[in-house]
């Protein structure tokens, strides 16, 4: 016989050693929505992701890095086409895969002339640029909300169902939150503040998205007692003053500066804009004024979110103000 001890099978240790080494995914490049607000509502899905053991790179707008500043994941910036190419390419050749939340044929063209087999749902006649192209779900076509339909995309990433959470959860850094601190001393603001932002870009449909109500509703707070601010987005400050004619104009500021100030306030007034999602993803009290888009699927996401209007038209002055005092009195 050839030595002493026990044949050591295939089955003993090493073989555990092998089984993980070959389930660790590989690295995971997720397109973010280009639009803030969708963004937000992606936070569920990049956190049932990461759950799984994704070792994600997210790729967005120049604010994605703010946004996301509190998690260990790397943010590359995607505002040209031709720079994303040439940073996503030097990622393919470390074997990375791709994950799609934008809906365009340009970022899975992108991907593919990078050498990064992706996933995403079939829009805009891109099918062939993708990997893996996955049908968008038939309750999309119904009541399915964003944050429903990016889960299920992950969903199909991890092959696992993944659970809608009540809430949105946007995490914070400590210097996010000590400048928002700062910002709050220097502007002579109390904790008992109410945040207006009246602005949202673009249009819908041809439509104008934001509320024209926000003056109105600044001075009616302001003669009950309250300290009102508004918050303009980046190069908003223009617009927001002309809405809010009177009354104290914040500096335009990074988001996740945004978002800590949001997370103070004692109400936040938006519209269905990226401040709004903002503002439920750190579950600060919000008012959400909608009067062109469609709340079942745009709505923000969260337990202190209240909806007044909806796609069919504004909301009377009224409900609003009625709504608005009626979350600033109890909270």
């Amino acid at each position: 016989m050839c030595g002493t001890g026990p044949r050591r099978r295939r089955s003993d240790a090493p073989r555990d050693t092998w089984l993980t080494a070959r389930i660790v995914p590989s690295p995971l490049i997720v397109r973010l929505p280009n639009h803030l607000g969708d963004a937000c509502m992606c936070l569920p899905a990049l956190d049932h992701l990461a759950a799984h053991g994704h070792a994600l790179t997210l790729v967005g707008r120049g604010w994605a890095r703010a946004l996301f500043a509190a998690y260990e994941w790397p943010v590359l910036p995607a505002d040209a086409f031709w720079p994303t190419v040439r940073a996503l390419r030097a990622l393919g050749r470390e074997g990375a895969r791709g994950l799609l939340f934008t809906n365009s044929f340009s970022t899975a063209l992108q991907f593919r002339l990078a050498g990064i087999p992706a996933t995403g749902y079939v829009r805009d006649s891109r099918a062939l640029l993708l990997q893996r192209p996955i049908p968008v779900p038939s309750a999309w076509r119904g009541s399915m909300h964003m944050v429903q339909y990016c889960l299920a995309l992950a969903g199909a990433v991890t092959a696992t169902a993944a659970p809608v959470p009540r809430q949105l959860t946007l995490k914070l850094t400590d210097t996010a939150r000590a400048n928002a601190a700062a910002l709050l001393v220097g502007l002579g603001l109390d904790a008992a503040y109410v945040v207006l932002c009246p602005a949202a870009v673009g249009l819908h449909r041809g439509k104008v998205k934001a509320w024209s109500g926000y003056g109105r509703l600044a001075e009616d707070l302001r003669v009950r007692g309250f300290t009102v601010v508004a918050a303009p987005g980046p190069g908003e400050t223009r617009a927001v003053r002309a809405a809010v004619a009177g009354t104290t104009v914040l500096p335009e500021m990074s988001v996740d500066v945004f978002a800590a100030l949001l997370s103070k306030a004692r109400l936040v007034v938006a519209n269905d804009s990226g401040a709004g999602h903002v503002a439920a993803a750190v579950n600060a009290p919000l008012l959400s004024v909608f009067g062109v888009t469609e709340p079942t699927k745009t709505r923000p996401w969260g337990p202190r979110a209240t909806l007044v209007g909806s796609e069919r038209g504004w909301p009377g002055y009224a409900a609003v103000l009625e709504a608005a005092l009626a979350i600033a009195e109890t909270d």
